[in-house]
């Protein structure tokens, strides 16, 4: 079904609100939104988190007696499940909400390892939280959604939050955004900067996303093994706590945490945390192209954020910027030498070579070579 459909079905039962954070299951309807509203009105607005979007959709109803729309991927129910039981259920406030929820992981369709479980569950853990939902697949048409969605409406206008479930090719768009930015230097190049730049006994861990599926294409073009690596699966946010939790315990090795924009964006308050402790054999890299481009390439929410700044202002001793190789060279040079933590925050366009691979070890192993190393 094209997403304007469902935007056409939305604006007839009122809603006229858009927030989320972007997922490929929702491609469409991400595009839609995007080709339609941008990301500078009030409309739509990509948020930090999903948890956040949810926040967003009751200051909303609050203010226009309106229910928004709440787009995410599955593995953001984790992030949402606090607001939509603390806040949105009738038993608090009774703030209504259409969530659209990408079906990742969906048993018997093959998926990435991290989806597997949250596929299995989401169905049950809207049926726990006491969200309607339905179940929005390829097959259906347009007559069979409208219908199924009047009954949603019910609910919606009941005061309760309910939910679209979205199966893989569910919802088309023939509308075709463009998504990039005026920057140069491509992810997998810094990656390669970075990696020339580490030291013998260096660990790394990344974000999830292309960055780890870079790292570990990168390490097999050069022949080397992947037991220094940590190539974080799901967990969209987390991987520079992850690499905090490493430097504490191994003091004798310097630890790179190789981030992305989106994802620091998700937990900010993981830099305040970093800042506080400044762990000396840390360093906090961020590859910034303003973009959830790992699940299409929509904006995200940072606007003019200075990432820099921010650190500096949450504790971080040091920070570095670059914006092309010779400066990511220098950058990475001088985040050395300064001898404690720092952040380094380079500038990156969008887009990855089409014929970007996927790990061909499991997470588990993964996480075993890491560990012998580690103990090693």
């Amino acid at each position: 079904m094209d997403a304007q459909h469902l935007l056409s079905a939305c604006k007839n039962a009122g809603i006229e609100f858009f927030t989320g954070v972007p997922d490929s299951q929702l491609k469409g309807l991400c595009d839609t939104l995007y080709a339609t509203f941008g990301v500078e009105g009030k409309e739509h607005i990509v948020a930090a988190n999903e948890g956040n979007a949810i926040a967003l959709c009751a200051g909303h109803y609050l203010a226009t007696g309106r229910p928004g729309l709440c787009y995410m991927q599955n593995s953001g129910l984790g992030n949402a499940v606090n607001p939509i039981a603390s806040l949105m259920d009738g038993q608090v406030y009774g703030l209504p909400c259409l969530l659209v929820i990408g079906w990742r992981g969906e048993p018997g369709v093959h998926d990435e390892p991290q989806h597997v479980k949250q596929g299995q569950i989401t169905l049950s853990q809207l049926d726990l939280l006491d969200v309607p939902y339905m179940v929005l697949d390829k097959s259906m048409s347009d007559v069979d959604f409208d219908a199924a969605f009047a009954g949603l409406r019910v609910h919606l206008d009941a005061g309760r939050t309910a939910a679209i479930v979205v199966k893989k090719g569910g919802l088309t768009c023939s509308l075709k955004p463009q998504y990039k930015n005026s920057r140069t230097l491509a992810r997998e190049e810094a990656a390669a900067h970075i990696l020339r730049a580490s030291g013998e006994g260096d660990v790394f861990v990344s974000t999830t996303g292309k960055l780890s599926r870079e790292l570990f294409e990168l390490r097999e073009a050069a022949g080397q093994g992947h037991e220094k690596d940590f190539l974080t699966v799901g967990s969209m946010g987390h991987a520079s706590m992850i690499a905090l939790g490493i430097a504490l315990d191994k003091p004798d090795r310097r630890v790179w945490c190789l981030d992305g924009d989106g994802a620091a964006l998700m937990h900010l308050g993981a830099m305040a945390v970093l800042g506080r402790k400044k762990p000396a054999n840390l360093l906090h890299v961020v590859i910034n192209n303003a973009a959830h481009e790992t699940v299409g390439g929509m904006p995200v929410c940072e606007g003019a954020l200075d990432l820099s700044a921010a650190a500096r202002a949450m504790g971080y001793p040091h920070t570095f910027r670059a914006e092309d190789g010779a400066s990511l060279d220098a950058a990475l040079s001088a985040a050395k030498e300064c001898g404690g933590f720092a952040l380094l925050e380079v500038m990156c366009a969008v887009g990855a070579r089409a014929d970007l691979g996927r790990p061909t070890t499991t997470p588990r192993q993964n996480r075993d070579v890491l560990m012998k190393y580690l103990r090693d």
